[in-house]
């Protein structure tokens, strides 16, 4: 029996399609649905457990794949399957998750998957401008306890017109690529890349595409009832006791205020907190505790929250003293390791980021291999956050998904700031020794001063700042450079990260609805403030990148060669450039440029003289000798019918000088004429017609003798 298909379209400012279809796929899973615009599809499928999972947050796990075969080729490696997800797919998780997590009730603890497969990809559709799309309308087709539709959109801005959901080509010209996640009514999400705009045009561009998101949440809501809505699951909703937590707030709220406001750092703080906790818990009895204690922990912690919001909002002052618009100190150094091509240490606070410059050839360069995307990045930053920067012990499991998402932010804010001229492939790597409040902006910092440091000519130093907010709807303030305490009791944690001239990247997670575009705006102008108070002291640090690259760091000097010079210049096997490269201790790398019939030779190396030998072979290979001159060459080979010189402006380009053309006179015996080493002038006549080799001469040069009558 043929399913019965229910399919929504949405139309796009541009006049492109947007499809969302069910009931023909995966009709086991709670809610699914197939996302099609061009010939890319996206397969998305909701499931959640009915029995409650017993921790105390949402066991939700949002999955992305990009399954080959829906370019139609094989995945890479020996084992011919896809395996861990890559970093582009892990950025999309993120991206769905960061949408998705906040709307599902605090109560809600059942085990929940929401998987995105991409079953087939359309080179001109990037596909995961259409994961959150389909993860919430799966979800509208469940019975999910789910607040409200979503939907994300990548906004571009070409020729200063804005386009939702750019191709590549149209991304590739575009001065902004953001991808907003919001609903009908909110704004949640903003993260993004831009070339130093300003605030107001970083506002217009949520604006166009929020207006685009309405569209898409009505289409869901549309398929959701003519698909017939479920009716919401019933689940066990956590326990709650109104006498018992006034009796809690009642004995905590006042001594948690009175700890917030006297400023402390965050180790007397935790410990003052305790305290009260304590106290508090001490009030009790143990048959209360025993079958409270789980209420009277929540209760606690609702009480400081709201202790530390009120102070804020009423009185101005922070956790740790400071104003809402004051940034921790800063100091900064560096060329702080000896051994690596560029080094910085950047600590704000309690926050503290060591950051390292690798330089390296084009082989070196970050090889992205996805079904939807190939290519290569000849800048790149990996970001690590060991567990001791908290002082915590946790177990090592490989890269998070926090790791590469903090990474990949920091990436993009530093990016642009790459000349397009720099010859070398250029990795950071930032190491986070500190951490309580934005460790990724201290990444971006300490990688400006570490760039600046190794002789990247960078084209404007970037800095980067956390901001905060806190709001009861009336009242709010701004926080600028927050705290990690702050992050989890504030309505907004955004990132920014710029030069003196605008934006070059953000990241924001928006936690309360109805967030007005003027406390946008002002909270974005508040973050330049601050984003200028430490782009000082980075430049009071280093003020301008080094002029040249540390003497123990490789040197990168390129030269171009036409195409048929390749192949001798690598020689049988390669071994001719395998030898070279033995000697001079450099690296050496050929490209193939297609579009000018010339390969690009990378040459990477500590010693000029290296250096110098491996471009003096080139020059020798390239040494193109012209008829009628003469040159100066070296006796390397003697033989019987001549002597094997080779030009002394390109050592290695060898000529054969015959024995006919050595003197005027019958030359008997060439050992007699020359040894090895010889130095010796000759005339260059070209290609002999009749030999079709190269011919010179050294009686040309000679006067000739008078003939006897």
């Amino acid at each position: 029996m043929k399913p019965k298909i229910y399919k929504e379209e949405i139309k796009l400012p541009d006049g492109r399609i947007i499809s969302i279809e069910t009931g023909k796929l995966a009709k086991q899973a709670h809610g699914s649905v197939v996302v099609q615009m061009g010939k890319t599809m996206l397969l998305c499928t909701v499931v959640s457990n009915y029995k409650q999972s017993d921790v105390d947050f949402l066991p939700l796990t949002v999955d992305y794949r990009e399954k080959f075969a829906a370019a139609g080729r094989y995945p890479g490696g020996f084992f011919k399957r896809e395996a861990r997800p890559s970093d582009g797919e892990v950025l999309t998780m993120r991206l769905v998750d960061r949408v998705l997590r906040p709307l599902f009730p605090k109560d809600y603890h059942a085990e929940t998957q929401v998987m995105i497969q991409l079953m087939s990809n359309d080179e001109d559709v990037i596909p995961d401008a259409l994961a959150g799309l389909a993860a919430s309308a799966a979800i509208q087709l469940s019975d999910f306890p789910f607040e409200c539709a979503i939907s994300e959109a990548r906004v571009a801005r070409v020729n200063g017109e804005f386009v939702i959901n750019p191709s590549r080509t149209q991304l590739a010209e575009s001065d902004l690529d953001m991808m907003i996640g919001a609903s009908a009514d909110s704004v949640m999400m903003v993260e993004g890349q831009m070339d130093e705009i300003s605030e107001e045009e970083m506002a217009d561009a949520i604006k166009y595409a929020h207006e685009a998101i309405k569209v898409q949440v009505a289409a869901q809501l549309r398929l959701a009832e003519a698909f017939g809505r479920k009716e919401i699951r019933e689940y066990e909703t956590a326990e709650t006791n109104e006498d018992l937590e006034k009796r809690v707030r009642n004995m905590a709220y006042d001594k948690c205020f009175a700890i917030a406001k006297k400023g402390t750092s965050k180790a007397e703080r935790s410990a003052s907190f305790s305290e009260i906790k304590e106290e508090v818990e001490a009030s009790f009895t143990e048959d209360e505790m025993a079958e409270f204690g789980h209420l009277i922990g929540g209760y606690y912690r609702k009480a400081e929250k709201e202790a530390i919001r009120e102070l804020t909002l009423s009185e101005g002052i922070r956790l740790d003293g400071r104003k809402t618009d004051e940034i921790r100190p800063i100091w900064c150094e560096v060329d702080y390791l000896p051994s690596t091509h560029g080094s910085s240490i950047f600590t704000r606070g309690e926050t503290q980021a060591l950051a390292t410059v690798t330089l390296g050839t084009s082989r070196d360069s970050n090889k992205i291999d996805m079904p939807s995307y190939e290519g290569e990045e000849n800048f790149y930053l990996h970001y690590n956050f060991p567990p001791f920067c908290t002082g915590e012990a946790r177990p090592l499991r490989g890269t998070s998904r926090r790791e590469v998402g903090h990474g990949n932010l920091a990436q993009r804010g530093l990016k642009g700031m790459i000349p397009e001229d720099c010859p070398y492939t250029v990795r950071v790597v930032s190491e986070v020794l500190e951490s309580n409040g934005s460790s990724s902006m201290a990444t971006v910092c300490a990688g400006t001063m570490a760039l600046m440091d190794a002789g990247i000519q960078i084209k404007r130093p970037v800095s980067g700042i956390a901001m905060g907010l806190i709001s009861d709807g009336d009242r709010f303030a701004v926080l600028s450079d927050i705290l990690g305490d702050e992050d989890h009791l504030g309505d907004m944690d955004f990132k920014v990260t710029g030069t003196s001239d605008g934006i070059t990247a953000c990241q924001m997670d928006i936690k309360i609805k109805g967030l007005s575009y003027e406390i946008l705006v002002k909270a974005l102008k508040q973050a330049r403030d601050g984003r200028l108070h430490i782009l000082d002291k980075i430049t009071e640090t280093i003020e301008k990148p080094n002029a040249d690259v540390k003497p123990h760091s490789p040197k990168m000097v390129t030269r171009r060669i036409p195409n048929e010079f390749i192949g001798p210049f690598i020689g049988p096997g390669g071994k001719v450039i395998q030898e070279l490269q033995k000697v001079t201790g450099c690296t050496i790398v050929i490209n193939e440029d297609p579009l000018t019939e010339e390969g690009v030779v990378e040459i990477l190396g500590t010693g000029e003289e290296g250096i110098e030998t491996v471009l003096s072979k080139i020059d020798s290979l390239l040494f193109k000798p012209v008829k009628g001159d003469n040159y100066e060459v070296k006796v390397i080979k003697i033989l019987d019918f001549g002597a094997v010189v080779e030009y002394n402006e390109a050592p290695g380009n060898e000529v054969l000088l015959h024995v006919s053309e050595i003197a005027w006179e019958r030359t008997e015996n060439v050992s007699e004429v020359f040894k090895i080493g010889d130095v010796l002038e000759v005339k260059y006549f070209g290609v002999d017609p009749r030999t079709r080799k190269e011919k010179v001469s050294r009686k040309a040069l000679l006067e000739r003798p008078h003939r006897k009558d």
